[in-house]
Formats: structure tokens, sequence, C-alpha cells
């Protein structure tokens, strides 16, 4: 994905497609140390992909599952000592291997010793961060100005994007990483390049472990797409695409979760080309 941000959004449906055809061709295993609340969940969203989860924080196993892992997914939504003592351990390995790895900082915007520990992690490079506005200015220290980019409760509506394409901009180089900000219109940036994604539906802040599911992706995505960038475009794109057409089949939070699952199993290339909402 090279070239201007109209000729990158024209293309991000294609990109989208394939990258999804190669991922279940492959079935990359993903070790996620991730939220207690989200790991069924995750593991169930990476299943429908036809990625290989994997979950253990066992201090005496994690080593073996990350040594074996075609990617990392480091969530610190439940940050207690044996998770933080996993991520250590898997990220040694993960990177003695040269594999990627993603970071989702979740709620480091109320908890400081999280936030503290969020920035060193972000220091160590990983291949993308995925978070929202709130986590995001807390990482970051941007400041005010990303106040448009709500949760995809809201309804969905064009924000006021150059200061957040500024601050995504300044944060994407000082970190070498692709991050992805999520929101009633999701925006990915890495320095150089940047694109919208202005699907989704607000039933997808009804259900728990949305956004740390999305993570996954972002990191099965890495395993077969070596343009970060273009990993978690895609990967975003995927998610909000399903959310839009599991909303069209549910009849509330239950059954979306449930239709969710189905829809991201089911995205073929025609969904993607027709449903796609990107700029």
């Amino acid at each position: 994905m090279h070239g201007s941000p109209h000729a990158l959004a024209g293309d991000l449906p294609a990109v989208a497609a394939d990258v999804f055809a190669r991922l279940r061709e492959r079935a990359p295993r993903i070790h996620c140390i991730t939220n207690s609340v989200a790991q069924a969940f995750t593991a169930n969203i990476l299943l429908a992909v036809g990625a290989i989860p994997s979950m253990t924080i066992a201090p005496q196993e994690v080593a073996d599952f990350a040594a074996r892992a075609d990617a990392l997914l480091v969530n610190l939504g439940t940050f207690d000592a044996e998770r933080r003592a996993a991520i250590e351990i898997a990220l040694e390995k993960i990177s003695e291997g040269k594999r990627p790895w993603i970071l989702d900082p979740v709620l480091i915007d109320v908890s400081q010793p999280r936030a503290a520990y969020a920035r060193v992690l972000a220091g160590r490079k990983p291949a993308a961060i995925r978070l929202n506005a709130a986590e995001f200015l807390a990482l970051s220290g941007a400041g005010a100005g990303l106040e448009h980019f709500q949760a995809k409760r809201e309804p969905v509506r064009r924000p006021e994007t150059r200061h957040a394409k500024d601050a995504l901009a300044r944060f994407a180089a000082e970190t070498a990483s692709v991050i992805g900000l999520t929101g009633a219109t999701d925006i990915v940036g890495d320095g150089t390049r940047h694109i919208e994604i202005a699907n989704g539906h607000p039933l997808m802040n009804a259900v728990t472990a949305m956004g740390c599911a999305a993570s996954a992706l972002v990191a099965a995505c890495l395993c077969v797409e070596k343009d970060a960038f273009a990993a978690t475009a895609s990967a975003l794109l995927a998610f909000s695409v399903a959310g839009e057409i599991a909303a069209d089949m549910s009849k509330g939070p239950g059954s979306f979760a449930v239709v969710f699952i189905d829809a991201l199993h089911n995205l073929d290339r025609t969904m993607f080309i027709n449903r796609a909402r990107v700029s």
C-alpha cells in the first residue's frame, strides 16, 4: 500500500480481502496475553478467521508458547503480576524470533501504574498499537483535540482530523509503530500514511472484549502481511464491516456477539469492496 492517501483508501478493500485470504490459508498461531474477560471471545474471533489462538500466562510454559507463535498480543486489560511476568518472558521470545507483536494499552487513562508500563512497552517498538482516543491521549500525551473520536456507541460522524492526524503521525514516528485509533471513525497512521474507516455500528460498544479481539485480529494479519500499516488497516476494516453485517441480522447485544463471529468468518472480497467506507 503505497502512494497518496486517496490511493490507499481506494486500495484498502482489495488489500484487506487478499490479507484475509492469506490468513485463512496460512492459519498462523497467535499467542494472546490478554484481559481475563476477553479470552474466550478473542479465541473465537481468531478461530473464525482461520488463526490458532493460545492464551497461557503460566511462567513455566509461556516461553514455549511464545517461541512457537507467529505473533504476540500484549493486552493490559488485566494488569496483574502474573500477566506482567508473562509479558516479559513472551516479549523476549517473540523478539528473538523477530516476529511481530501488538500492544493494546487497555484503560491506561484510568490507571497510572499500567500507563507507566504501557509507555515502557511502547518504547520497545511493537509493530502496531491499537487503542481508543482516551488511551491514546494517556500514552502519547498528545493533548486535547481528539474529542470527536468517540466510541462506536455515538452516531458516526466526520471528525475534525487535522490535530488527530498530526498527533498520530508524531507518535507513530516516535514509537516506530503503526497506530490504530478506534472509535466512531477508525484512523490508522504510520507517520507518513493515514487512512480513515467509517464503517461500524453502535452495537459494537455493547459487547465486552470487542476492542481486545480487534487487537488480536491485527496480530493475526501481521503474520501474513509484512506492511504493518496494511495489516492494521485490513484488520480494522474487516472488524467494522463485520459489525455492520452483524447489526443487520441481530436483535440486540446477545445475538450480535454470536452473529458477529459468523459475519467475520464469512467475509469475502465482495463484502469488503461493496461495504467499505474509507478515505
